[in-house]
């Protein structure tokens, strides 16, 4: 599983203006829900669900929010580099400015927890989280992404 089969440019929002936690889960179920034809409502009932559970907040200013849903026939997902961080309550207390949303389908098993993984490692390394946080348009995010999930395959 590649992030380039997770995310493309019309998936990546470079510059989203949220004030809290539940406005960016809102906006980025509303862009989800726009690119793939989902129910808007669903989506963020299922990430906000998962968000109940404990913070998706991993640290370093980064947020992996997921979760499942019936409707979707692959895996998933929308990236969001926020123009002002904002509390996430995310394990290292730091405020959060770019964010992923990874979903799945409700049977996707061991894939889901793959592809987590494959986004967890793309926003570990600092070159590539650094390049994203530089980049001003969607097509220079999805660049960083691509060329840095092969730079960690390799």
């Amino acid at each position: 599983m590649e992030i380039i089969n997770l995310i493309g440019p019309d998936a990546i929002v470079p510059g989203m203006k949220a004030n809290s936690k539940k406005q960016v889960l809102q906006d980025l179920a509303e862009h989800a829900a726009g690119l793939y034809g989902l129910d808007e409502r669903d989506v963020f009932e299922t990430i906000l669900q998962r968000e109940k559970l404990g913070s998706t907040g991993v640290g370093n200013g980064i947020a992996i929010p997921h979760g499942k849903l019936d409707a979707l026939p692959h895996i998933t997902g929308v990236f969001a580099r926020l123009v002002r961080p904002v509390d996430f309550d995310a394990l290292d207390d730091q405020p959060v400015d770019l964010v992923f949303l990874l979903l799945a389908p409700e049977n996707s098993g061991a894939d889901h927890l793959k592809a987590l993984s494959k986004v967890a490692r793309l926003l570990r390394n600092p070159e590539i989280v650094s390049q994203i946080r530089a980049s001003r348009d969607a097509g220079s995010i999805f660049a960083a992404m691509t060329a840095g999930a092969s730079q960690n395959a390799a």
